[in-house]
C-alpha cells in the first residue's frame, strides 16, 4: 500500500470548513435582520464548522503545504464531499428543515454550481436559508474556476492539460503561483458579480433579489429566490442582464485577466470562446425563428425567451424566463442536447465543454482524411498548441465515460419508479450540473422534492463526478493508484 502523508489534504479541508463556517454568518445576519429565529440555526452551523475546521488545521499544520499528485486526486474528491457534508447542516437544522439525505443534495447541488432543488417551495423559505443557498453557488463557483485552471490541467483530466498554467507545466507539485492565478480569478469574479447587481437593480429588481440572482447567474448555478425562477419578474431588462451574466460565466476567467493586462483581443482570440459564441446565436436564432413561427410571438419576444433559455442551458445555469416545456416535443428535444454541451473550460458552467467537442472534430477530420490519404501527415493545433495523442485520448475516453455514466443513472434512477424522459434528463442535468430536467415534475416550474432517497443520493454522486471532471474521482477507484 502507498505510504501517504495525509496532513496536508486534512489541513486543505479545515481551512474550507473554516471558510464555509465563515460564510455562515452573512446570512445568520440576514435572518437577524428579517427578526427570523432561523439565525441560530446558522449560529450553531457555523460553530460546529469552525470547530472542526479549526481542529483540523491545528493539528495538521506544516510550514509549508506542498501537494503530490497522489495527495491532489485525494483532496480535490473529499474535499468537495466534507465540505457539502457541513454545508448541508444548515438545512437538516431549520425550522423548514429537510431530511438530511436532501439537505445534502442541495448543499451539493449548490456547490457543484447545478441549481437542483429539494424544496417543494422556495418563495416561503427565510431570507438566511435564500442566502445561504446563493452563496454555496458563488463560492463554488470560484472553486470550480481555480480547480478547472489550476488543479485539473496538473492532472491532465479529460483532456485539459491544454490549459496547464506555466507555473506548474513541469512540477510534480501543485506550486504557489497557481494559487496566486486563482486569486485573480477571484477579483474578477467578485467584480463581475458586483456589476450584475448594480445592473438588476436598475433594471428594477429589489435589492435582496439582485444579490442573490447575480451569485447564481454568475456562477450559472440556478437558485433562484422564486419558485418560477426569473419569469416571476415578468421584467425583459432583468432578463437581459441574466444572459449576458449567466454568458460571462460560461466563458474562461483565464482570458478576463488576460485582458486586465491589456489584451483587449483576449477572449476573441480563443478558439473555444468564438465556436461557444456562434453555435449559442445559431441555436437561440434557429429557436427565435421557430417560435415566431409556431407560437406566434413578437419578433423581439421570441429572441429574448429563446436567447434565455438556450443560454441558461448552455451554461448550465438552469434559470427559466418561461415554462419551456410548454414549446413542444422539439425544442425539448434540442434542450436535451444542450444540456450536453455546456460551456468553456475556466469558467463555472458545466457539461461536456466546448474544447472537448473541438478536440473530437479536430480527431474525426484527421481520420476522415486518412481514410483517402493515409500517409499524409496532419498535426493538430489547437490555439496554436499542438494537440498530443494523450490528449486525443483523453477527450475521447471521457466522452466515452460521460455518455456512459448518463445511460447508468439513468437506469438507477429508472428503478426508483422515475419514466423514462424524468429518469434521463435527471441524469443528465446532474451529471453536467445543470438542475432542472425535461419532465413537469423536475423541469423548469418543477422540483426534486418528490424523488425517493436513493434516487437524491444518485443524483448527488453524479453532481459530484460532473464537476470533478468524472476521472478525478475514479482513480481513486484504480488499486495501482494505491500502490507505492
Amino acid at each position: 500500500m502507498l505510504s501517504l502523508d495525509v496532513r496536508p489534504i486534512f489541513y486543505v479541508i479545515g481551512a474550507l470548513l473554516s471558510v464555509i463556517a465563515l460564510a455562515m454568518v452573512a446570512p445568520m445576519i440576514a435572518d437577524l435582520a428579517a427578526g427570523q429565529d432561523d439565525w441560530r440555526v446558522f449560529a450553531v452551523s457555523s460553530g460546529l464548522t469552525l470547530f472542526f475546521g479549526v481542529l483540523l488545521m491545528l493539528v495538521n499544520r506544516a510550514d509549508r503545504i506542498a501537494l503530490s499528485l497522489r495527495q491532489t486526486f485525494i483532496l480535490t474528491t473529499f474535499a468537495w464531499i466534507v465540505v457539502c457534508a457541513f454545508a448541508a447542516l444548515p438545512f437538516t437544522f431549520a425550522e423548514q428543515r429537510l431530511s438530511y439525505a436532501d439537505a445534502f443534495f442541495e448543499a451539493m447541488s449548490g456547490l457543484t454550481t447545478t441549481g437542483a432543488s429539494a424544496y417543494a417551495t422556495v418563495q416561503s423559505l427565510p431570507p438566511g436559508l435564500l442566502l445561504w443557498r446563493s452563496l454555496l453557488v458563488w463560492l463554488g463557483g470560484i472553486g470550480i474556476v481555480g480547480m478547472g485552471i489550476v488543479i485539473l490541467p496538473f492532472l491532465r483530466v479529460g483532456g485539459m492539460q491544454l490549459f496547464r498554467s506555466e507555473s506548474s507545466d513541469k512540477s510534480d507539485k501543485v506550486v504557489p503561483r497557481a494559487a496566486d492565478m486563482a486569486l485573480g480569478f477571484g477579483w474578477v469574479y467578485l467584480a463581475l458579480t458586483i456589476a450584475c447587481i448594480i445592473m438588476l437593480r436598475l433594471a428594477g429588481m429589489p435589492m435582496f433579489d439582485a444579490i442573490n440572482h447575480s451569485m447564481t447567474a454568475l456562477g450559472t448555478g440556478g437558485f433562484s429566490t422564486k419558485d418560477t425562477s426569473i419569469g416571476y419578474f415578468q421584467n425583459a431588462g432583468v432578463e437581459w442582464t441574466i444572459i449576458l451574466f449567466m454568458f460571462l460565466g460560461s466563458l474562461p476567467f483565464v482570458r478576463f485577466i488576460s485582458m486586465m493586462k491589456g489584451d483587449a483581443k483576449a477572449l476573441w482570440h480563443d478558439s473555444q470562446v468564438r465556436h461557444y459564441t456562434a453555435f449559442t446565436l445559431i441555436v437561440a436564432g434557429l429557436l427565435a425563428l421557430y417560435l415566431i413561427a409556431k407560437d406566434h410571438l413578437a419578433p423581439m419576444e421570441a429572441i429574448r425567451h429563446a436567447l434565455f433559455n438556450c443560454v441558461s442551458l448552455i451554461t448550465t445555469t438552469g434559470f427559466s424566463s418561461t415554462d419551456y416545456l410548454a414549446w413542444g416535443h422539439g425544442p425539448v428535444a434540442l434542450f436535451f442536447i444542450l444540456t450536453l454541451v455546456g460551456g468553456c473550460t475556466g469558467s463555472t458552467s458545466g457539461g461536456i465543454k466546448m474544447f472537448r467537442f473541438e478536440i473530437l472534430w479536430l480527431a474525426l477530420r484527421m481520420q476522415i482524411n486518412r481514410l483517402f490519404s493515409p500517409n499524409r501527415m496532419i498535426p493538430l493545433t489547437y490555439n496554436g498548441k499542438l494537440v498530443d495523442a494523450d490528449v486525443i485520448v483523453s477527450v475521447m475516453s471521457f466522452t466515452f465515460l460521460y455518455i456512459a455514466l448518463i445511460m447508468m443513472f439513468a437506469v438507477l434512477l429508472g428503478l426508483t419508479g422515475l419514466d423514462y424522459v424524468t429518469a434521463i434528463s435527471a441524469a443528465a442535468t446532474a451529471l453536467g450540473n445543470v438542475g432542472p430536467g425535461l419532465s413537469p415534475m423536475i423541469g423548469p416550474v418543477g422540483n426534486y422534492e418528490p424523488l425517493h432517497d436513493f434516487a437524491v443520493w444518485i443524483m448527488s454522486l453524479a453532481m459530484l463526478l460532473g464537476r470533478l471532471e468524472l476521472f478525478t474521482v475514479f482513480v481513486l477507484l484504480s488499486p495501482s493508484f494505491w500502490r507505492r
